[in-house]
């Protein structure tokens, strides 16, 4: 997960290839809480693993549940109907879906629970479902203001032989609340009556099917009136199954849609028989132009009309994935129309509003009203912007804003706090990328170079770490390569030149934070020895090595972007990189350092012959015949001598974010 506090995309070029989903929010904790309140152990396959199920999972935890997990896979032993008496905290951060059905239950069953969340959560309407359990005799009552979280439950006095009436134009959440806590006392028929119309009804028609799976089977009269029959009882189905979530598809699907590519986009988890309504998605993605064909657990999405076609829609049916056709509707010819999105404005942030604001920051026309949203695209290429998309601590902000990036402008698109994707796809950006490409050119390169012990590396791998970036240690490949020819028993000498070079050419490298691994095996410790230091100078003054690793450090280049340190990252390697800093200090203030690390590592260490051995080296690198060590014509000097390594990623950011087209954040 990117966990940064912005990611920059870069212009899109195509897209091709698998993804596979992770399982779906809705029927996740649905799963979870009939789990919990049924009897009997039931074994959930392909679980999400997100904030929503982690709040869910903990609440549970905390009223007594046992929960054992191998892997995607949980084991969860039910509570038979039964909770705690001693008082318990719930906190449930920002997700409907546990904040409302853990409200019905427990009002039900009594106790003595407090129900809170975030601060979004505490504006997030509460009241309908309230006023319906107090129907009931639930006692619950606000501990801040009347109408929303937070709350607590105290012991009820059920009374269930009227109707019980519930609005249902504010969210299906009530309902589908009282749907999954009703069975618990349904001494006689239970009726719900929806007063006004029911919104996003497939989510109700989820909450039906998974109550019949545990057992329960609910009589339905159109969508108004429901009867949970008098001995009702949830039980474990045993097993189950948890669907890729259809609303996480919808991105994939308008990918498939909007970018070029013969390959198209396959879609692993689910296919057009889904229980979640929003698969529907697929019925707009392909009324905008899209090719779409299903299988018994995939989708296959290929562009089809282009430019998209502008539709005018109920997306009643699809209220979270509608968002996706927003932003699909920059790729439109004409005016696409969203009608019946009131519940936009009650979910994470006033989405609504916030789409709105967003898409015009990218040069879209857009009209509001408080249940539709009309878009239109830019006019051409020209009229497109670069834009800093704030996500509103909104996780399908960040996920429809991202393919913004495929605009005709070839603009990037910067998405601020990108970790908000954890709510339902934590892994989100990375599957994004694992199916997107884009030209060399357009994929952003900052280059830190310098002489030995200057400090590039751990600047190098700081900015990569703020960045989200991909990091290249180039002066590790040399280590590398020094150290698999001494492993391979090749003198480091221009005769076995040839040898080394194509030894070179085949390793297996990559980094992972400060661990560096060849071959599958950690060699971190192995290659920062003085020795391995002296073995890499070595052979970096060998052409055919050098050649050999060009082409090994050029593939580091991939998407969202690559943090490349070296001493000739900026010179040679990637000579049309954003941004090339050179990086160094006094060989006198290099050698301190150095000193100081290897007393530290309990390393026996004498100063002056270090930073005589550096003087010496800096002499080699400069006068080498082959790419000498020398700062880019263009590059940023940065004497670190008195800065402290906060003080310089700051200012190298600082740099970057000059040389970016948006605003600063």
């Amino acid at each position: 997960m990117f966990a940064t506090r912005l990611l920059d995309l870069p212009p899109l070029a195509h897209a091709g290839g698998s993804v596979t989903l992770p399982g779906s929010k809705s029927i996740s904790n649905r799963v979870l809480l009939l789990a919990a309140l049924c009897q009997g152990v039931t074994e959930i396959h392909d679980l999400l693993d997100s904030d929503d199920t982690r709040v869910m999972l903990a609440a549970l935890d905390a009223l007594g549940c046992t929960m054992q997990r191998e892997g995607s896979s949980l084991r969860l032993t039910g509570l038979n109907g039964r909770l705690p008496q001693e008082p318990i905290a719930l906190f449930l951060g920002n997700a409907g879906t546990a904040m409302r059905p853990l409200t019905a239950a427990l009002a039900v069953l009594g106790g003595n629970f407090s129900l809170s969340g975030v601060s979004r959560m505490h504006e997030r309407p509460i009241g309908d479902l309230v006023d319906a359990l107090r129907q009931l005799g639930c006692r619950i009552d606000y501990t801040g203001q009347d109408g929303f979280p937070p709350l607590h439950i105290g012991t009820p006095s059920l009374q269930l032989d009227a109707p019980i009436q519930v609005r249902g134009d504010v969210s299906s959440q009530f309902l589908t609340a009282l749907l999954m806590a009703l069975p618990l006392v349904a001494r006689r028929d239970i009726v719900i009556e929806v007063v006004g119309e029911l919104i996003s009804r497939p989510y109700i028609a989820i909450t039906l099917n998974l109550l019949a799976q545990f057992g329960v089977q609910v009589q339905r009269e159109g969508w108004q009136r429901f009867v949970i029959p008098a001995g009702s009882r949830l039980r474990s189905p045993g097993s189950l199954h948890v669907e890729a979530d259809a609303s996480s598809a919808s991105y994939f699907v308008a990918l498939g849609a909007i970018a070029p590519g013969s390959e198209g986009i396959r879609i692993q988890g689910l296919g057009e028989n889904s229980i979640q309504g929003d698969i529907r998605f697929i019925e707009a993605a392909r009324a905008m132009g899209a090719v779409v064909d299903s299988g018994p657990n995939h989708l296959h999405v290929r562009r089809g009309a282009w430019p998209l076609k502008a539709i005018d829609l109920d997306c009643n049916h699809i209220p979270d994935a509608a968002m996706t056709l927003a932003v699909m509707a920059l790729y439109a010819q004409g005016t696409t129309v969203l009608r019946n999105i009131a519940s936009w404005r009650v979910k994470e942030t006033d989405r609504i509003a916030a789409m709105a604001t967003e898409l015009r920051k990218l040069g879209a026309s857009v009209q509001e009203t408080p249940d539709s949203i009309a878009v239109t695209a830019p006019a051409d290429a020209g009229d497109w912007r670069a834009a800093s998309i704030h996500t509103y601590d909104d996780h399908r902000i960040a996920m429809c804003f991202s393919l913004a990036a495929f605009n005709p402008a070839k603009l990037p698109v910067r998405i601020l706090d990108p970790q908000c994707v954890a709510k339902t796809f934590p892994d989100y950006f990375e599957a994004f990328f694992s199916v997107t490409a884009a030209a060399t050119d357009h994929i952003p390169v900052l280059c830190v170079d310098g002489p030995t012990a200057s400090g590039k590396g751990t600047l190098a791998s700081a900015l990569a770490a703020a960045l989200g970036y991909h990091f290249l240690d180039s002066g590790a490949l040399y280590r590398i390569a020094a150290y698999a020819a001494v492993q391979s028993g090749l003198a480091l000498e221009a005769t076995n030149e040839p040898a080394i070079a194509a030894l070179a050419g085949g390793l297996d490298i990559h980094f992972e934070g400060e661990r560096v691994w060849l071959d599958g095996q950690d060699v971190s410790e192995a290659i920062r020895t003085e020795q391995a230091g002296m073995d890499a100078s070595a052979v970096s003054s060998l052409p055919s090595v050098r050649a050999a690793l060009m082409d090994v450090q050029q593939r580091f280049r991939r998407l969202p972007g690559l943090v490349a340190d070296g001493r000739d990252m900026g010179t040679v390697v990637f000579p049309d990189s954003q941004l090339k800093v050179y990086l160094t200090a006094s060989a006198q203030r290099r050698g301190e350092r150095r000193y100081k690390q290897l007393i530290s590592k309990g390393i026996s260490a004498t100063l002056d012959p270090l930073c005589a051995d550096l003087a010496a080296r800096d002499l080699r690198d400069t006068t080498r015949a082959v790419a000498p060590l020398k700062p880019a014509q263009d590059a940023m000097l940065l004497d670190n001598s008195d800065l402290t390594i906060e003080e310089s990623i700051t200012l190298v950011l600082d740099w970057w974010q000059s040389k970016q087209p948006f605003d600063t954040p």
